[in-house]
């Protein structure tokens, strides 16, 4: 079976892109294939249909790949709770906690679980295109590593690399990785892709052809810069930073960046609506002047409660409300907006005193909520999914949630996706923050964008790179 493991000289680097691109242009053309990421290190998550829960990255490249993403897909998924821990999901559903000083030794159960996945996945298409985590150079984790040249040694994955040359430094990266690993990965090794660039590609030659010859990698071709493409980031660091920005926004939105956040995606539908400008932001003014205040979901809710607090977003929030000020809470955001929360399992932190801005109480239990929910809204349909252990009571007067006034809360990610909803609801916001903003009556739907993107990136891969090479190189997995 062919299989091809898309590595990157950091995190960021754009790995999922790439793999993304790759999965539309190969099932373009006829090809049987399917994305996989051994381990995700990520709080943006995704409920599949099966109820299983995995990276957000990995089920969207499953709709690329034009296959049903389930758990096969992401085996191991990481959902960070604080630096020194983070809860593990196992094939979808959850299955405790990983200490950090537990991360390169105490996860061999893991390995195996995800190096089963790959095996029945790879039985099941014509070609597995595996996406790495962080860096394959980490050399501190290598001996516990299953998702870079661990994954890659185990089926004789042959491995591209990537690396970004917009952060800069991208050659010596490319060069650091390639000297940081040993003999028997280096085998692995089968070229380098050079992502995010702009400029005149003839003042880039000379570097490629220098790492080239030190290394013995050759250079597969240069992904440009694509100004318009921000798909479903999986990492922190993507957070709100490719968001488009329209120079005729009449409606300002502000979406606070927790230290946890979770599910950051809900908003991404937000930024593709004309007329809507989104900032992802730990500014008090920011927050204060908007005409819309997102709070999203949280993997750490009683930590970021008060973390806002901390910084005097908490007075901002409930200025907001007491002047009638637009205000969204999703998941962990809601949770913060009732009166208390009793978390003995996520925090252990017992009943804690909310901001006191909904009639809304919420209890953590033992068990996870992972599951499709669909309602309605004024008589527009409305679709969600839930990815929780708080359970809060209160009032149903909004889709999974809520309302008093202007403030609104849900437990269900995922429901401003819905274009009818969304534009309904941000056509009552706006009325409500003095805004003059309207729906534009011919604008794409927002899953049109995201096939649009999806699209994009393949051209763009297409045209960089020598896809028929390419599968010439993953055909040589396990020869």
């Amino acid at each position: 079976m062919a299989g091809l493991l898309v590595a990157g000289t950091s995190s960021d680097a754009g790995k999922s892109l790439v793999v993304t691109g790759l999965c539309r242009a190969w099932a373009r053309a006829g090809v049987r294939v399917a994305p996989f990421k051994s381990q995700n290190m990520s709080n943006n998550s995704m409920v599949c249909v099966d109820g299983a829960e995995i990276g957000r990255a990995q089920y969207l490249q499953a709709q690329a790949a034009g296959v049903e993403a389930s758990s096969l897909h992401n085996p191991v998924l990481l959902k960070p709770g604080s630096d020194r821990r983070a809860f593990v999901v196992l094939r979808g559903q959850p299955a405790g906690e990983l200490a950090a000083g537990e991360y390169a030794t105490g996860r061999a159960h893991l390995a195996e679980a995800a190096f089963a996945a790959y095996a029945e996945l790879a039985d099941s298409v014509d070609l597995v295109v595996s996406e790495g985590a962080g860096s394959p150079a980490e050399v501190n984790l290598r001996a516990g590593d299953y998702t870079n040249m661990g994954l890659a040694r185990r089926f004789d994955l042959p491995t591209v690399v990537v690396t970004d040359i917009d952060r800069g430094g991208a050659l010596a990266a490319t060069y650091g990785t390639w000297a940081l690993l040993d003999d028997a990965d280096r085998t692995l090794l089968r070229g380098y892709v050079v992502n995010k660039f702009r400029g005149d590609a003839s003042v880039l030659a000379p570097g490629l052809d220098v790492v080239t010859e030190r290394t013995g990698m050759p250079w597969l071709g240069t992904i440009p810069w694509l100004e318009d493409v921000w798909l479903d980031a999986e990492d922190a660091l993507s957070v709100g930073r490719s968001m488009p920005a329209d120079p005729n926004a009449t409606l300002d939105v502000a979406v606070v960046r927790f230290p946890r956040t979770s599910n950051a995606t809900d908003v991404d539908a937000l930024a593709a609506e004309p007329g809507v400008r989104v900032r992802v932001t730990g500014d008090p003014a920011v927050c204060r002047d908007a005409h819309l205040l997102v709070l999203p979901g949280s993997r750490a809710t009683v930590s970021d409660l008060g973390w806002l607090r901390s910084r005097g977003l908490a007075d901002v929030v409930a200025a907001r409300v007491a002047d009638g000020r637009p205000v969204l809470g999703v998941c962990g955001g809601y949770e913060m907006l009732g009166e208390t929360i009793d978390d003995p399992v996520e925090s252990a932190a017992g009943v804690v005193t909310g901001l006191g801005l909904l009639s809304a109480t919420t209890t953590f239990g033992m068990s996870k909520v992972l599951a499709r929910s669909r309602g309605s809204w004024q008589g527009w349909p409305v679709e969600g999914y839930e990815i929780h252990h708080g359970v809060v009571a209160a009032a149903d007067t909004f889709p999974g949630g809520t309302r008093e006034g202007s403030t609104y809360g849900t437990i269900w990610h995922g429901t401003l996706e819905g274009d009818d909803f969304r534009r309904a609801w941000l056509t009552e916001v706006a009325a409500a923050a003095g805004s003059s903003w309207a729906p534009v009556a011919d604008a794409p739907s927002f899953a049109a964008r995201r096939e649009a993107q999806i699209d994009a990136l393949a051209d763009a891969v297409t045209e960089a790179l020598d896809l028929d090479r390419l599968l010439a190189i993953a055909q040589e997995a396990g020869a």
